[in-house]
């Protein structure tokens, strides 16, 4: 079963790039970005509390996020694994997801790394802001803030999935399907 992590800052383009390889390997999207995203949208208890968090640019609690994530992996689906977009995002994150997909008989294949330059995110970031509504994308100060919680928070699980052998780096500028055709030679030799 391939288990892929999809990785990188925000607007390194993983949304777009996990529906791609979804696609290509047969694999459930899951984006807890989504996930948090429709609970926002309908204003339950658990969006109410997100949309406060993610309007200040920091991270949602482990504990929700895990427990989004293990209800999907109960969910049944005939596929060849997940792909995971925007989890886990802390090192205790990446441990909790190795053992929650244990539990499930699985393993994480091959963290890829979409590498972008912190201009170039907060570039995109702005212009998703004007075309997307997303509130966390329409402030520079907000994506700054994003950027520096992934720099301090979550870029350290690259070393977590590198002690394993399954930390891969993409280049992440350029066309997207440049970008899609790297991370699918990358899958396909792992």
């Amino acid at each position: 079963m391939l288990n892929l992590v999809l990785f990188g800052p925000p607007g390194a383009g993983k949304g777009t790039q996990a529906l791609l390889l979804a696609q290509t390997f047969n694999l459930v999207h899951l984006s807890t970005g989504d996930l948090l995203r429709q609970e926002i949208a309908a204003k339950t208890d658990l969006g109410r509390i997100a949309d406060e968090i993610i309007s200040k640019g920091e991270l949602v609690p482990d504990s929700i996020v895990i427990s989004m994530i293990e209800s999907k992996l109960k969910e049944p689906k005939t596929t060849v694994g997940f792909i995971f977009d925007g989890f886990p995002r802390t090192v205790p994150q990446a441990e909790a997801l190795d053992e929650l997909l244990a539990r499930h008989q699985r393993k994480v294949s091959a963290m890829l790394c979409l590498d972008v330059v912190k201009e170039e995110l907060i570039g995109r970031l702005l212009k998703r802001g004007l075309t997307s509504g997303r509130c966390d994308d329409m402030n520079a100060e907000t994506i700054e803030n994003r950027i520096n919680v992934y720099n301090e928070k979550t870029a350290p699980i690259i070393n977590y999935y590198e002690k394993q052998g399954k930390y891969y780096p993409i280049y992440g500028i350029g066309t997207v399907e440049e970008i899609a055709e790297n991370l699918k030679q990358t899958v396909e030799n792992i």
